[in-house]
């Protein structure tokens, strides 16, 4: 649908992006984040976080594989799926609840249960540029989430 690249300099840069994401939210309902170790999946995350009004700890739901958080009126869940082995796994965390209720997801590493996962409304590679820098790039899959893309700066 739609696509979009766009380049940070810095962590707080990373952060400040997701933190402009907030504003679509929760027409835009599911967003899948993806990248290597240490890119700023959950950088990226937090910021999100911190746009809907969230001043706690976030962290990478890398052991407990989701953390809830309640910002406001919306209910926004964070998957971290890279300790998943098997997508079936997923069955027993009720992800397809989650994704199908009206709450907010966020999956990181959602390659982990490709053939499980619906489209998102929104798609986020993160590459890592060097220590600080990193290009992020956005695809749209759904209306809400090409409109969200157009309001990026």
């Amino acid at each position: 649908m739609a696509t979009r690249r766009i380049e940070t300099q810095s962590e707080r840069e990373t952060e400040a992006l997701g933190g402009q994401l907030a504003s679509a939210l929760p027409a835009v309902r599911l967003i899948y984040v993806r990248g290597a170790l240490g890119a700023g999946k959950t950088t990226f995350v937090r910021g999100l976080l911190r746009g809907l009004g969230h001043i706690g700890l976030v962290k990478s739901p890398t052991f407990t594989l989701i953390e809830p958080y309640e910002c406001g009126d919306i209910a926004l869940h964070h998957f971290d799926l890279y300790r998943v082995s098997d997508p079936h796994e997923l069955e027993f965390l009720g992800l397809r609840d989650y994704i199908g209720g009206d709450d907010v997801c966020v999956v990181e590493w959602p390659e982990r249960a490709q053939a499980f996962l619906p489209l998102p409304d929104i798609d986020v590679m993160i590459e890592r540029a060097n220590n600080e820098e990193r290009a992020l790039q956005f695809q749209a899959h759904t209306p809400p989430g090409a409109a969200a893309l157009r309001a990026l700066r």
